[in-house]
């Protein structure tokens, strides 16, 4: 018995790309409530310099991975096979992700 040759013409990825979208979509919920409770810990004694910088910053830092996320999660949703995340995309998630856990770690101390 021959071992499976495996092409590409051959692949049934099944439900993969769905998965990986909704994993996306649930990293993305995950963000945006980590931003929204960062910028409300970063202005709850009050609107300061200090406090307003890492807001700012982390709503930027979310802005950036939520285009990242947004612009994979359209590639998972094609009916065609998924193109691999580009190293670009890659590296900006992350970084994105551990500029906010640096925030985060800004803000409690």
């Amino acid at each position: 018995m021959e071992p499976h040759q495996n092409t590409g013409d051959d692949r049934d990825p099944g439900l993969q790309p769905e998965r990986t979208r909704l994993a996306w979509r649930r990293t993305t919920l995950a963000g945006t409530v980590a931003t929204v409770l960062a910028v409300k810990a970063a202005l709850n004694s009050g609107p300061d310099a200090q406090g307003i910088t890492v807001a700012a910053l982390c709503c930027a830092l979310w802005l950036a991975f939520l285009a990242v996320a947004h612009r994979r999660i359209r590639v998972l949703a094609e009916d065609s096979e998924p193109t691999t995340l580009t190293p670009r995309h890659a590296s900006t998630t992350a970084l994105c992700t551990v500029a906010l856990a640096a925030c985060a770690v800004a803000l409690i101390l």
